[in-house]
């Protein structure tokens, strides 16, 4: 190595100095949605060709890591670290390995968090691609070439990789030059893609936000009269839905620009149990400002009964009235046959139907009959009127309860095809 200068870079027929890269993965120990970035630790390896290091030999050559200042290294960084560090125990985690024909392996184990732009939109059914971009810091394209020393199979340990809540699912390389203000310098960019395991967020919020709205209905089947039970189901089960959806979102970043699914659904069943307490405080009113059914049966039954009463009055007293003509008809006839008093009772008889006190009251039907068709009339006009004014009119209160009991389960149903439905396939 003598005549050897750290500070210069190899030089090849005045061209750019190749390095090969490769990754391995040991770990990705946290994914953070609040940071939007991720903690990995990786095996960085680095190949270079150096002709100043050329010895005689057929073996290669393992240097203590201490010599890596001693030697030319690339300024390799990662670009969007926020924070890394080189690992130090129990000395630092460096190896050199120089082969005779100048080839130079140089690696690393360096823990480093990189950020990741996420999408929160489908969160938690999103799929997110994160990168690992690497370049060179002082040397430009002109000075230094970066490639993948096998393509795609140049990153290893992602097939093993377990994670808590993400699964990899596709991962590749890419090579780019990145344009600054003070020249283009050589880039390599590992993407992969992570896909979230939504069965610990079904268990932890969407099955007991449903059970919630489920709870809800219980009050559907309470009587309006149990005032403190029904309270207190809507009362509580908002409360706790309230409480839910706040636990739900202390793990996110709390940004406008988001809205995410699983805010969507835990609005879908608040809205359902709020419905639900809202639901009862109109049907309640509703029977606050209407007579009980009850009362309504019975008095159906005793203008029933008061019809027919009059009924059987009436006929009684057209028997009694067809008797008495009956009978006076009888006394004229003898009177008739026996003296000349036959025409007088004859006229008697003739006016007597039309007197006052005459029980047939034929003449007197017909304004009778028409005030009352126009008070029906007046009626129905009325209530028609006051329905299409007042929309908590209803005829029976309980009725709110049983069309709650079909219409409540099924939009909840419906709601829930087209969320699943939307955010799985769109």
């Amino acid at each position: 190595m003598k005549g050897y200068n750290k500070y210069l870079r190899p030089f090849f027929d005045n061209g750019p100095v190749t390095v090969g890269m490769s990754l391995d993965i040991a770990s990705i120990d946290t994914i953070s949605e609040i940071n939007m970035d991720y903690t990995a630790t990786i095996f960085l390896r680095q190949r270079w060709t150096d002709e100043r290091l050329v010895f005689d030999g057929n073996k290669s050559l393992s240097l203590d890591g201490r010599l890596v200042e001693l030697l030319w290294v690339p300024d390799t960084f990662i670009v969007d670290s926020k924070k890394s560090f080189l690992h130090d125990i129990t000395v630092e985690n460096r190896l050199i390995r120089i082969f005779p024909n100048g080839t130079v392996l140089y690696a690393l184990r360096i823990t480093t968090t990189v950020a990741c732009n996420m999408d929160l939109t489908k969160y938690p059914m999103d799929k997110q691609t994160c990168t690992l971009q690497l370049e060179s810091w002082g040397y430009n394209i002109n000075d230094v070439m970066f490639y993948w020393t096998r393509g795609n199979e140049s990153v290893s340990g992602l097939d093993t990789l377990k994670l808590a809540q993400y699964t990899v699912e596709d991962h590749y390389t890419s090579v780019s030059e990145a344009i600054y203000e003070t020249g283009q310098y050589p880039k390599l960019v590992f993407h992969f893609e992570l896909k979230r395991s939504i069965l610990y967020f079904i268990l932890e919020t969407y099955v007991p936000s449903s059970l919630l709205v489920v709870l809800s209905w219980v009050s559907f089947w309470i009587s309006q009269s149990s005032v403190p039970a029904r309270v207190c189901i809507g009362v509580t089960t908002v409360l706790t839905m309230t409480t839910l959806m706040m636990g739900a979102r202390t793990s996110l970043p709390n940004a406008n620009c988001f809205i995410k699914a699983i805010d969507v659904y835990l609005g879908i069943c608040f809205s359902f149990i709020f419905g639900a307490l809202i639901e009862y405080a109109v049907a309640h009113f509703c029977t606050l400002n209407h007579p009980d059914t009850n009362m309504l049966m019975y008095r159906q039954r005793m203008q029933e009964f008061e019809d027919e009463m009059n009924g059987i009055v009436t006929t009684i007293s057209s028997d009694s009235e067809r008797a008495k003509r009956r009978s006076k008809k009888a006394a004229a006839a003898a009177t008739k046959t026996g003296g000349p008093s036959g025409t007088a009772g004859d006229t008697e008889l003739t006016v007597r139907p039309a007197s006052p006190t005459g029980s047939e009251p034929k003449p007197e039907g017909p304004p009778e009959k028409a005030p009352n068709r126009c008070l029906t009339v007046l009626a129905v006009v009325r209530k028609v009127l006051r329905r299409a004014m007042n929309c908590c009119h209803v005829e029976n209160p309980h009725y709110i309860d049983n069309y709650s009991r079909v219409t409540f389960p099924l939009s909840f149903v419906m709601v829930n095809l087209l969320y699943w439905i939307y955010y799985l396939y769109f």
